[in-house]
């Protein structure tokens, strides 16, 4: 960002726990089966397969870049996309999207997956994987707490939580770091909201230098 470093307080070791039994492998972009289509350049591209078949995840991210509808060339945009396709002997299937975007931005702007977050557990054990995700997207000119959301995915469920990053304008003063569950997650496995809270307390905190 243009302010500053940002950088985000690692909690503790975030791995994918002990019942997961997803094992995954990382794609390079040449080892894509044809008919996949997508935006961004790749952050992440990893195989797996489970009870549903043989499934391809892809993150992106645009960057940011220079805004088409902007009133001049101070203003940018930034994008990220997040895909899931199901893989067939002779095609794929795409079966969801998360895209997510910054438009008209003439401040700090940031479309971006937060680091090391990305993961693919199944911790209710039934064999469907869930599809994790976090992200910012945030256009900004001071320190003050950003959007900050994640986004599961089982099968074709889509699971989020929204809130905002924790900062700490001053010391010992500190802003931010709510968040709510959508229905989908308080109506879903304890595992599920669990997972989610712990994510979000590892990642939540937000540094300006």
């Amino acid at each position: 960002m243009k302010k500053g470093i940002l950088a985000f307080l690692f909690l503790g070791s975030f791995l994918v726990s002990a019942q997961s039994k997803i094992e995954l492998t990382t794609l390079e972009k040449s080892q894509l089966p044809k008919g996949i289509i997508y935006s961004g350049e790749i952050k992440q591209a990893v195989r797996w397969t489970d009870q549903s078949g043989d499934n391809i995840v892809i993150t992106t991210e645009t960057g940011d870049k220079e805004s088409k509808s902007g009133p001049s060339e101070d203003y940018r945009d930034a994008a990220l996309y997040s895909y899931h396709f199901l893989v067939f002997p002779d095609s794929v299937r795409q079966t969801w999207k998360v895209h997510d975007f910054i438009k008209e931005c003439p401040f700090d702007i940031e479309a971006n997956f937060v680091k090391n977050t990305f993961q693919v557990t199944d911790l209710n054990g039934d064999g469907i994987a869930e599809v994790w995700m976090m992200y910012i997207v945030t256009c900004t000119s001071d320190v003050s707490p950003v959007d900050m959301k994640i986004i599961m995915y089982q099968g074709n469920q889509k699971y989020a939580l929204r809130g905002h990053t924790k900062v700490e304008p001053s010391h010992g003063e500190f802003l931010g770091g709510d968040y709510k569950f959508d229905k989908a997650f308080n109506e879903g496995p304890v595992e599920f909201r669990d997972f989610a809270k712990k994510m979000w307390k590892a990642h939540m905190m937000e540094k300006w230098y």
